[in-house]
C-alpha cells in the first residue's frame, strides 16, 4: 500500500507494481479489459509527469548542497542543473507520450468486442482434440535452480528455460507411449499454473517441484465417422437367415482416455487392465 509520505518506499512499490503489470498484461482473457487498464495507465502517466517535475525542482532548490566526489561545489551544482534540465526534457517527451496514450484510449473505447467464436462439435471432430503432454518434471534439488529462476525473473523465464527439454516429436512420442497425456494441466492444492502460448508451467515452491507441459492436438480418427453394425443374438448363433432389418446400427464413439493415459492409443478390448500411472501430476524428463 502507498504511504503518501515516503518517496523511497512508494517508488519501490510503484516499480514492483509496474513489473507485475508488465507480466500480467501479456495475456488478456477478455480484450475489453484493456480499456480499464488504459484508464489506470493514463492516470499513472499524469502522476509520473508530476514526479519528474518534483525531482527537477528538488535538484534546483538544493543545488547549494551539491558537490562532486572530490568536494567540488561548482561541479556538483552544474550536475544538479544538468539533471534538472534532463528531467524537464523527459517531462516534455512524457507529455507527447501521454497524448498518444490518451488518443489510443479514445480509440479503444469505441471498440465493441464480440465474444470469442464457439468451437462446435463438428469443428472439434475435424481438427482433433487438444491435450497436454508432459515435457519435463523436476523435483528436489533438480527443481531448486528453476524455482529460484522463476522467483527472480518470473514464470516466463522458467518456461523459456524448461523449453530446452522439449525435443519436439521425440518428446511427444515418449509422452504418448508412457501415458503422460492430460485433458488439462494437473495441479495440486498449492500448485501455481502459468500458461504461455502452447506451454503450461506448473510449479510449487513449498513442495519443491516444477513441470512443463505442451499443448498437443490429437488428430481425428477417420474410423470415428464409420458405424459398427451389431447383429442380433439369433443371427450370431446362426439361427435363421441374417435379416438386414434385424441389424442395429450403433455410432462408434471413442472412449474418453483416463487421466495419465495416451489419448491416441488404440484400445484393445480383449487386453487386460491398463497399467496405471504412479502419479497424475508426474511428467517425463528427457
Amino acid at each position: 500500500m502507498p504511504t503518501f509520505h515516503d518517496p523511497l518506499a512508494d517508488a519501490a512499490e510503484a516499480s514492483e507494481a509496474l513489473r507485475g503489470l508488465a507480466h500480467a498484461s501479456r495475456v488478456f482473457d477478455d480484450p475489453a479489459d484493456t480499456y480499464t487498464v488504459f484508464g489506470d495507465m493514463v492516470a499513472g502517466m499524469c502522476s509520473l509527469r508530476q514526479v519528474l517535475d518534483q525531482l527537477a525542482t528538488t535538484h534546483l532548490s538544493h543545488r547549494a548542497r551539491a558537490f562532486d566526489d572530490n568536494g567540488n561545489h561548482t561541479a556538483g551544482a552544474q550536475d544538479a542543473l544538468a539533471a534538472a534540465d534532463e528531467l524537464h526534457q523527459a517531462g516534455t517527451l512524457l507529455d507527447e507520450a501521454y497524448d498518444r496514450l490518451d488518443t489510443a484510449f479514445s480509440h479503444s473505447g469505441r471498440i465493441a468486442w464480440h465474444p470469442e467464436p464457439t468451437i462446435t462439435h463438428e469443428a472439434s471432430a475435424a481438427t482433433g482434440a487438444q491435450r497436454w503432454i508432459s515435457v519435463v518434471f523436476l523435483q528436489g534439488e533438480e527443481a531448486d535452480d528453476v524455482l529460484e529462476l522463476i522467483d527472480r525473473d518470473g514464470p516466463d523465464a522458467g518456461i523459456e528455460h524448461l523449453t530446452g527439454f522439449d525435443y519436439g516429436a521425440e518428446t511427444t512420442d515418449a509422452a504418448l507411449e508412457n501415458g503422460y497425456v492430460y485433458d488439462e494441466p494437473s495441479t495440486g492444492a498449492l500448485d501455481r499454473v502459468v500458461t504461455e502460448g502452447d506451454f503450461a508451467l506448473t510449479y510449487n515452491p513449498a513442495m519443491g517441484h516444477v513441470s512443463l507441459l505442451r499443448a498437443h492436438t490429437v488428430p481425428p480418427d477417420p474410423a470415428l465417422d464409420d458405424a459398427d453394425v451389431v447383429p442380433t443374438r439369433e443371427a450370431i448363433a446362426g439361427i435363421g437367415a441374417l435379416d438386414p432389418s434385424a441389424l442395429t446400427t450403433t455410432p462408434k464413439t471413442a472412449p474418453a482416455p483416463p487421466l495419465g493415459t495416451s489419448a491416441v492409443a488404440e484400445k484393445d478390448w480383449f487386453a487386460g487392465p491398463a497399467r496405471s500411472t504412479t502419479s497424475a501430476g508426474r511428467g517425463l524428463s528427457l
